[in-house]
């Protein structure tokens, strides 16, 4: 599963999570977290959607509420769904 976020609010939740955990940077925080850092600047820079393991986890780093940001789980295989939906459109 994945967690999608409003357009500007993934931004804001990784933001929110480096003000709380006092990290300097987001290469900061990737090593917290054990993830590469050009993957978290995806997430930052809102390319990708945050998969719900990571949510989870900085969640609890930061101790921030879920209830605060608006946010909705997604399955792993949307693309996947919308592309045979489309596909089936077709014919």
């Amino acid at each position: 599963m994945r967690i999608k976020f409003m357009k500007g609010k993934q931004r804001k939740f990784i933001d929110d999570v480096l003000t709380k955990t006092a990290c300097p940077s987001l290469g900061e925080l990737s090593k917290r977290v054990g993830m590469n850092y050009q993957t978290l600047k995806n997430f930052y820079s809102e390319r990708r959607v945050l998969p719900l393991e990571l949510f989870g986890v900085l969640l609890g780093l930061s101790n921030l509420n879920r209830d605060n940001f608006k946010c909705q789980e997604i399955p792993e295989n949307l693309g996947q769904i919308c592309g045979g939906k489309k596909s089936r459109k077709k014919k």
